[in-house]
């Protein structure tokens, strides 16, 4: 799919990697739709930032986990801009253990429920809702955005960091990046980008890296088979992938952990053998 003209409904676009995402998409000359929420420095920012360029991209406060404030933001989209060719489904809310500690404790008192609304139910909130503009598209892509959590767990270096509730919801997404890919099969194709460790993610650039000792963060890193953590632009390439170049895929899950699932194993010599 070509970039140029197209209408990108990209959640999460105001930070981080869907920042990342965004930049890629706007400068390859599509209109932007972003839904906007918290961190209100941040959106400022980016509106600036996008303003300038004159390509008419929209910035519309929406609560994702709410179905009505969804429908809102579709039906607003629907009439500025007739379809949606691009969905990028990135949104999650996840309580570092390192952090937040215990679900037992009263300061957490909701946080399953916060990460499961958000890091799954959002995610099918917006693509229900987004599915018609995207059948009105012809040819549509989605790019579910997801994490390791959903195979690693709690457990490894990787439990202080993942918590039970959003790694469970991250094992929901792979489940319907399936069924989505048979709903909107041939003209959506659904991919999604299962993320490691990443700068702006559980990597470097966040308050749970930084509650980590200097052991816990090398346990990590040497945990992840290349040795360092990624970066945004890097999960924005392989977004733009999925959206131009992978045309004969979808229902896929592209791995970009820079191998943390296979780490912490070791492959041993071959033995002599006795025959």
């Amino acid at each position: 799919m070509k970039i140029k003209g197209k209408i990108a409904l990209v959640a999460g676009g105001t930070r981080g990697i869907g920042l990342a995402i965004a930049r890629r998409l706007a400068a390859g000359g599509a209109r932007l739709i972003i839904p906007t929420y918290d961190w209100p420095q941040d959106v400022q920012a980016v509106q600036e930032e996008f303003s300038r360029h004159g390509a008419g991209h929209l910035f519309l406060k929406t609560d994702l986990r709410v179905p009505r404030e969804v429908a809102r933001l579709v039906e607003t989209a629907g009439k500025a801009c007739g379809c949606i060719h691009i969905l990028i489904n990135n949104i999650e809310r996840g309580g570092m253990p390192i952090v937040h500690g215990s679900y037992d404790r009263p300061v957490n008192d909701g946080q399953w429920q916060l990460e499961m609304d958000t890091t799954l139910l959002a995610k099918r909130h917006l693509f229900e809702h987004c599915l018609p503009l995207l059948r009105k598209a012809g040819e549509a892509a989605v790019v579910n955005i997801s994490s390791i959590a959903a195979v690693v767990g709690r457990a490894g270096p990787a439990g202080l960091i993942f918590s039970d509730g959003y790694s469970a919801a991250n094992r929901g997404v792979s489940s319907l990046t399936a069924t989505w890919a048979r709903i909107g099969a041939p003209g959506i194709r659904v991919n999604e980008i299962m993320l490691g460790l990443l700068d702006t993610r559980h990597g470097k650039k966040t308050r749970g890296w930084n509650s980590l000792d200097k052991q816990q963060r090398q346990a990590l890193i040497e945990h992840t088979l290349l040795g360092r953590t990624g970066t945004p632009a890097e999960a924005a390439r392989a977004a733009l992938f999925l959206i131009q170049d992978a045309d004969y895929m979808t229902g896929s899950v592209l791995l970009l952990d820079g191998g943390y699932v296979l780490g912490g194993e070791t492959v041993p010599p071959m033995p002599p053998g006795e025959i």
